[in-house]
């Protein structure tokens, strides 16, 4: 019985903080009707940038759209932001699904010789491979990694590119024993400076200009390193790929 009271307390003292943020919420005003049009336009201004400018993370259209006016249109204030930040050394892009305070690439020798390099990893040859069929063909098994490359795909490799949070483990595969899938994360949308899958750069198009070959690829001709046990070459150079794909668009914070 006391065990009942306590959880219908708790429902209580729960209700009771979120009508406090209700309460807090309605008191916030979006609107600022008591303004001219542009002291409201340039408040709000202030209000996105500050948003983005506190949060770790991108943030999305619809937290930005809990400061701002309903008539207010997100993506024409995020333009006028970004022409007062036209000469500025970092700006406002469009990342992982929402928006964050980037440096400029021009300025990352600068930001490594005071702070050094924001490198969050090394990337060798084969697991950039790997990562970006993943990317390209999620939802994708590792053995289905394995036949498209003619050779197993370690365990080790997989569990490396987790361990980066570059990739995750997808729904389960309908083949038999439902192997479990990978897919690609928003901490790889964040690593490679994408805002979405989308913006991945067209397969047919990298064919074009001779950087990558299905073929080959289908025909294994792929770096050492992918199968168990194997070690990777040392000619096998390891990418950073926070600086490397990211084109040196040093985080600001």
């Amino acid at each position: 019985m006391a065990q009942a009271t306590r959880r219908r307390g708790g429902s209580r003292s729960d209700e009771h903080r979120s009508g406090e943020r209700r309460s807090a919420d309605h008191l916030f005003d979006r609107e600022l009707d008591h303004l001219p049009p542009e002291a409201r336009w340039r408040e709000w201004m202030h209000r996105v940038e500050a948003t983005i400018f506190a949060a770790s993370e991108p943030v999305d259209r619809e937290a930005l759209a809990r400061v701002v006016g309903k008539s207010c249109s997100i993506d024409l204030l995020i333009d006028d932001i970004r022409e007062e930040l036209r000469g500025r050394p970092y700006d406002l892009v469009s990342v992982a699904g929402g928006w964050k305070h980037l440096t400029r690439p021009a300025y990352a020798d600068a930001i490594r010789a005071a702070v050094g390099s924001n490198e969050k990893a090394n990337l060798t040859q084969s697991e950039v491979l790997v990562l970006m069929c993943v990317a390209y063909f999620q939802p994708i098994t590792r053995g289905e990694l394995s036949t498209f490359f003619g050779k197993e795909v370690s365990r080790d490799l997989i569990g490396h590119l987790r361990g980066a949070k570059l990739i995750a483990s997808g729904p389960r595969s309908p083949t038999p024993g439902a192997p479990y899938t990978y897919v690609t994360t928003k901490e790889f949308l964040l690593a490679f400076g994408l805002d979405t899958l989308r913006d991945l750069p067209d397969f047919e198009a990298l064919e074009d200009a001779g950087l990558l070959s299905k073929d080959k690829l289908l025909a294994g001709d792929i770096p050492v390193g992918l199968a168990s046990g194997e070690e990777d070459g040392e000619n096998e150079s390891a990418v950073g790929y926070s600086e490397e794909a990211r084109l040196d668009q040093t985080s600001s914070e």
